[in-house]
C-alpha cells in the first residue's frame, strides 16, 4: 500500500472498500502533483515529501475560502499518526511549517469521511482554534467563526458544481446574513461548560446530536479534494425548485435557510417546491393567498413584519376553509430572523391550523397554534395585519412570539408548496378535471334544454400529461 505501513493508517483504510481504498491513498500524490482530477491509485511519492499550504490552496481555492484552507490544514499538521487523532498535550506531531504527511491526510480524509463522533471531535476542535498547537478546549464564540466558513464553503460548492436545483441565489435573500443565522443555530445546541468553554467531549456529543456538522464536513472534503466515492453520493442539500417566476421576484429565502429549513419536513415531503403566493407578485390579497393556500398540499409560509422580523409555519395538509382547525403534529412554527428555530408540537392540543373566511360568528383569516385571539401566528383576512400572542408560549408549539411586536404590520409573505399536490377530481367516466357544472347534472340538463352555451365546458384545464407537452 504505498508508504502507509503504520497500524494507524491500516485500521482507518479498512472502512472503505477494496476499489475506494486506491482513490484514499491517491489524493496525497495528486495534491502534491497539483493535478485537480479524481484520485488515482498511489504513487511512489519521494521520502520525506510533505503537502504544503501553497498546495492544498492551490487545490481548494476555487471552493473554500483561504481562511477554511487554512483551518484544514492546521487540523491536518495537529494529527499525531500514532494517536490518530490532533493530540490533547497542546503539543503538535508536525509543524505546520514541515507540512502535512502521507499518513496525517489518510488519517484525516478516513475520520471527517467515515468516522465517529468521537473521532471528528478533535477536527473539529483543531479547526475551531486556528493558529498552531492543538488546543484541550475552544470556546462557542470560535466554533461558531468555524462554522461560518464552513457552512460558507457549502454554499460554494453547491454553487460552484451547479446543484442549486433552479434556486437563484442573486434573487434570494442575504446569503451572508443566513450563514451567520445557521451557524448560530447549530451552536446553539452546544452545552458548554459553566465558563463557556468546549471541550472534546463536549463537541463530540454536540456532532453525534447535529447530523448536519458531519454532513458538512463529509461535503467539504468529499468535494474540496475531490474524493468521489460511489458508496457515498454527494448530498443535494436544496430541495427542487419548480415554476418560480424569477424575474419578478425578490425571495425571502436565501440558501442556508434553506439548507435549514428543508431537512425539518417530514420525509414523505420531497416534492418540488413551488411558489403559490407571493405578496410581491400577487398583492395584499387574503382571497388570492387563500386560491394559492388551498388545494396544493403541504405549504410552507414565509412572513416578515415591518420590523424586519421573518418567520413562518409549516402545514401537513392542504388548508380547507371552514370554522374549525385541521392539521397534525407534523405542523411546525419557525423564526428565520433574528434567530433561527424551530417549534414543534407540544400535544397539548390540537389547535395546528385554522383558516376562516367569510363567517359572522368566528374569527376570520389564518392562524396555526394557540387558540382564538391569541394564535402563535395569526394572519387576519383584512391582510396587512396580524398577532403572535404567545405568554409566556404558545401552546400548540411552544414557541414564543415570532414577530417584532404582539401585533404586527406584515411587510410581505410567500407561500410554498413543499408536498405533493392532491389528485385532481375526476369525473365518473375517469376522464379529466371536472367542469363546474359537472357538481351539479340536472342544471346541467336543464341549460342544454334550453340551449344555452355551456362556457364552463371549454374551461377545465388541460390533463397534466398535456400541459408538459
Amino acid at each position: 500500500m504505498g508508504n502507509t505501513e503504520s497500524v494507524v493508517v491500516q485500521k482507518r483504510l479498512a472502512r472503505f472498500r477494496p476499489d475506494e481504498r486506491p482513490l484514499i491513498e491517491g489524493v496525497f500524490d495528486r495534491l502534491l502533483s497539483g493535478a485537480g482530477g479524481p484520485s488515482g491509485a498511489p504513487g511512489k511519492t519521494p521520502a520525506g515529501k510533505t503537502l504544503t499550504l501553497e498546495k492544498l490552496q492551490s487545490s481548494m481555492g476555487s471552493l473554500a475560502s483561504d481562511s477554511m484552507v487554512r483551518r484544514i490544514y492546521q487540523c491536518m499538521c495537529s494529527i499525531d499518526p500514532g494517536l490518530a487523532a490532533p493530540p490533547a498535550s497542546g503539543k503538535t506531531s508536525t509543524s505546520a511549517a514541515s507540512g502535512v504527511g502521507r499518513e496525517q491526510l489518510i488519517i484525516f480524509l478516513t475520520d471527517t469521511l467515515r468516522g465517529t463522533a468521537e473521532e471528528r471531535a478533535p477536527l473539529v476542535m483543531a479547526m475551531s482554534q486556528r493558529g498552531a498547537g492543538a488546543p484541550t478546549v475552544v470556546t462557542c464564540e470560535q466554533v461558531a467563526e468555524f462554522l461560518q466558513d464552513l457552512i460558507s464553503t457549502i454554499v460554494q460548492i453547491l454553487v460552484h458544481r451547479g446543484r442549486l436545483q433552479a434556486w437563484r441565489p442573486e434573487r434570494m435573500g442575504d446569503g451572508s446574513l443566513g450563514v451567520k443565522l445557521l451557524a448560530e443555530q447549530m451552536c446553539s445546541e452546544l452545552k458548554p461548560s459553566d465558563q463557556g468553554a468546549c471541550d472534546v467531549s463536549c463537541l463530540e456529543d454536540w456532532i453525534f446530536r447535529v447530523p448536519q456538522v458531519s454532513l458538512y464536513l463529509e461535503m467539504l472534503v468529499a468535494e474540496g479534494l475531490n474524493v468521489s466515492l460511489s458508496s457515498r453520493p454527494a448530498p443535494t442539500l436544496l430541495p427542487p425548485c419548480r415554476d418560480t417566476p424569477w424575474k419578478e421576484l425578490r425571495c425571502l429565502l436565501d440558501l442556508p435557510i434553506l439548507m435549514f429549513l428543508a431537512p425539518q419536513l417530514p420525509d414523505s415531503y420531497s416534492a418540488p417546491w413551488r411558489l403559490v403566493f407571493s405578496t410581491r407578485l400577487h398583492g395584499e390579497s387574503f382571497t388570492r393567498m387563500v386560491t394559492g393556500l388551498t388545494k396544493c398540499g403541504p405549504t410552507l409560509l414565509l412572513i416578515k413584519d415591518s420590523k424586519g422580523h421573518v418567520f413562518g409555519g409549516f402545514a401537513s395538509h392542504a388548508w380547507e376553509v371552514k370554522p374549525q382547525f385541521q392539521g397534525d403534529s407534523r405542523c411546525f412554527l419557525f423564526t428565520v430572523f433574528p434567530k433561527l428555530r424551530v417549534y414543534t408540537a407540544t400535544g397539548y392540543n390540537q389547535h395546528f391550523m385554522y383558516l376562516n373566511q367569510n363567517q359572522q360568528t368566528m374569527p376570520n383569516g389564518l392562524g396555526m397554534g394557540g387558540q382564538h385571539g391569541y394564535f402563535g401566528l395569526w394572519l387576519d383576512s383584512d391582510f396587512g395585519r396580524g398577532h403572535s400572542r404567545a405568554r409566556p408560549k404558545c401552546t400548540t408549539y411552544g414557541s414564543p412570539q415570532l414577530s417584532g411586536e404582539e401585533d404586527f404590520t406584515l411587510d410581505s409573505m410567500e407561500v410554498w408548496a413543499v408536498g405533493k399536490p392532491p389528485e385532481p377530481e375526476e369525473d365518473e367516466d375517469g376522464g379529466g378535471k371536472r367542469s363546474i357544472l359537472d357538481v351539479d347534472p340536472e342544471v346541467q340538463a336543464m341549460m342544454e334544454m334550453a340551449g344555452k352555451t355551456l362556457h364552463s365546458q371549454g374551461l377545465r384545464e388541460p390533463p397534466e400529461e398535456d400541459q408538459e407537452q
